[in-house]
């Protein structure tokens, strides 16, 4: 889909109608406000490469590494925002494909911190191409957007039957500790996701989207009160999907906890769906890196290496 097309298909999106002014400064989608990322991983000689790459300023990748000791041929590459942050009036498009028997992961370096806008709004599509025996995780950091920002993001999936993708959504209610009026001060986050076999046919889509002054976002079944969320996608032949509901255990403490999460079905036996809510980032990270290990060490055969200290 050409880039014109991808920023048209997101301005179309009906909860953006109020946001189509242009700011004061540089207009929205203009030089500098557009960054590109294409990243394409192929199995060359029994070794995972990143064989393309393509980046466009703000986006940037430098190179892929192999830290992680306990899956040495892993590619992992981090995704670097030289902007400072996503301001209004950026577009930003990722294009992510994994090539037939290839592995790889893809995070980012810091939170994507989206800041105040009194204009327009910002955007992301992001294309996840996964081939027939394929893996990849792709685990950007927490998203953060500020008081009255306006951010879209579009991730639409094709992915073979016997391919494995841990693709997680982790976002914060706002700047908390800054101010309290910077707690879902947004104006607008639009979350969605679509996800198809390469034939075409559609396994399912859903969409997240949180406008100011929604008091449900702190109703028992949504927030419960609750700063940060994350939902975790792990798409998975039945039999891995069967194998990782059964080992992870819900956290549901009934005094006062820190994090609530669970994991559950996706339609068509796409695979699974990790839910989490917790007091801070690292009570949902806590969530996501254990359902992470278990989605590894029954994809791969893998586990995960010890966390860095300074997470």
């Amino acid at each position: 889909m050409a880039l014109h097309e991808r920023l048209g298909r997101l301005d179309a999106a009906r909860e953006l109608r109020d946001f189509k002014d242009e700011p004061a400064q540089m207009r929205a989608a203009g030089p500098g406000k557009i960054g590109e990322l294409r990243l394409g991983f192929v199995l060359r000689e029994g070794r995972s490469i990143l064989h393309d790459l393509y980046r466009v300023a703000p986006l940037l990748v430098q190179q892929a590494l192999y830290w992680d000791e306990a899956m040495p041929e892993l590619p992992i590459c981090s995704i670097i925002s030289i902007g400072g942050g996503i301001l209004q009036g950026d577009r930003y498009k990722i294009d992510i494909h994994v090539r037939e028997g290839a592995c790889a992961h893809v995070t980012t370096q810091s939170a994507n911190r989206v800041h105040q806008m009194d204009a327009n709004y910002a955007s992301q599509h992001q294309m996840v191409t996964l081939e027939s025996g394929a893996y990849l995780e792709y685990l950007p950091d927490f998203t953060i957007p500020y008081r009255d920002s306006r951010f879209i993001n579009q991730t639409d999936i094709v992915i073979a039957e016997d391919a494995t993708l841990l693709y997680g959504e982790m976002m914060l209610a706002g700047r908390k500790h800054h101010h309290a009026d910077e707690r879902f001060g947004l104006d607008l986050l639009s979350v969605a996701v679509a996800v198809r076999r390469p034939e075409g046919r559609k396994l399912f889509a859903e969409k997240i989207l949180i406008e100011k002054g929604d008091a449900s976002v702190d109703f028992p079944a949504v927030m419960r009160g609750y700063d940060a969320f994350a939902n975790i996608m792990c798409l998975t032949p039945p039999p891995v999907a069967a194998r990782i509901k059964e080992r992870f255990e819900t956290n549901f403490p009934p005094d006062a906890p820190r994090a609530i999460s669970g994991v559950c079905r996706l339609p068509n036996d796409a695979g699974l769906m990790l839910r989490a809510v917790g007091m801070e980032t690292y009570d949902v990270r806590a969530e996501m890196r254990r359902f992470w290990q278990i989605v590894r060490e029954e994809a791969r055969g893998r586990t995960l290496p010890q966390e860095f200290l300074w997470r």
